[in-house]
This record gives C-alpha cells, sequence and structure tokens, in this order.
C-alpha cells in the first residue's frame, strides 16, 4: 500500500471513529445537561419543563443523553426515552444484576446535593443493556439526572 494510501485509510478510520464516539454522551455533557434542566425547571416551571424533557425530539434529548427526574418517594416524574415510565413508583426497580437503582438514587439524593451512580441499563440508542453512570442533582424534593452509558 503507497503512503497516500494509508494516509487516506488513517484519515477515514479517525473519521469513522468520532463518528461513533459523537453518537454517546460524555460525562461532561451528563453534567451540563442537567445543569440546564434544573435551571429550565426554575426559570418555567416544573409542568413545562417536564413536557420539554418527556419531548424525544426536544432540546433534552440527544442520542443517548436524556433528562430523567424522579420524585424522593421514587416516582418518575419526567422520563426522556421512556414516557410510559412516567407517574410510575420505581423504587422496587432492579437492574440485571439485581441493584435497587431507583431505590439507591433516591437515598443518595436525600444525602447529598449531587452525585454519579453507577448501574445497568437499556440504553435507547443501542437496544441493549450496558453498564451506565447517572449525574443527579437534587431539586426541591426531586433528583434531576442525566447519564452516560459506559461502553
Amino acid at each position: 500500500m503507497k503512503v497516500a494510501q494509508c494516509f487516506a485509510v488513517a484519515v477515514l478510520a479517525t473519521f469513522a471513529n468520532v463518528a461513533v464516539a459523537g453518537e454517546f454522551a460524555t460525562k461532561d455533557e451528563a453534567m451540563a445537561m442537567v445543569k440546564k434542566a434544573v435551571g429550565f425547571i426554575k426559570d418555567q416551571g416544573a409542568d413545562k419543563a417536564y413536557a420539554e424533557f418527556n419531548n424525544k425530539s426536544g432540546q433534552f434529548v440527544n442520542h443517548d443523553l436524556y433528562v430523567v427526574v424522579y420524585g424522593l418517594d421514587g416516582k418518575v416524574l419526567a422520563h426522556g426515552a421512556n414516557g410510559k415510565l412516567i407517574g410510575k413508583d420505581m423504587l422496587d426497580a432492579q437492574d440485571v444484576d439485581g441493584k435497587f437503582f431507583v431505590k439507591e438514587r433516591v437515598e443518595m439524593a436525600k444525602a447529598q446535593p449531587t452525585f454519579w451512580q453507577d448501574y445497568k441499563f437499556a440504553n435507547p440508542v443501542s437496544k441493549k443493556v450496558e453498564p451506565k453512570q447517572m449525574y443527579c442533582e437534587r431539586l426541591a424534593e426531586t433528583a434531576v439526572c442525566a447519564g452516560v452509558y459506559k461502553l
């Protein structure tokens, strides 16, 4: 293979990796989205904000990154990836390893204003259960969260 061909292959491989990486959120993007969501709730009120968080084509859904809001009682108040969960008490929800991730999240939110949590969850892009890290901020009696899938 000639040098020019090797260079072209390397450039294409680099762009392919960037395109794939761009489909998955970073921890910084998750934190920024939560901060933006908290500000949106404060500015617009919970009802308007939750409606926007639930809008799959809205400003709070980007590839595999979306906002979820839980009441500190474990009830889902908004969910950018799965509207069927809204209004449901999820305290008894377990991931594939048997971890009560919502119960843990609520307990963490009661104990500290911001935190990261590890668990496993279905990725809406890949449709596979994958390790996930969720960043949350407590706002009044809620936990406002967004997470990244650890590939």
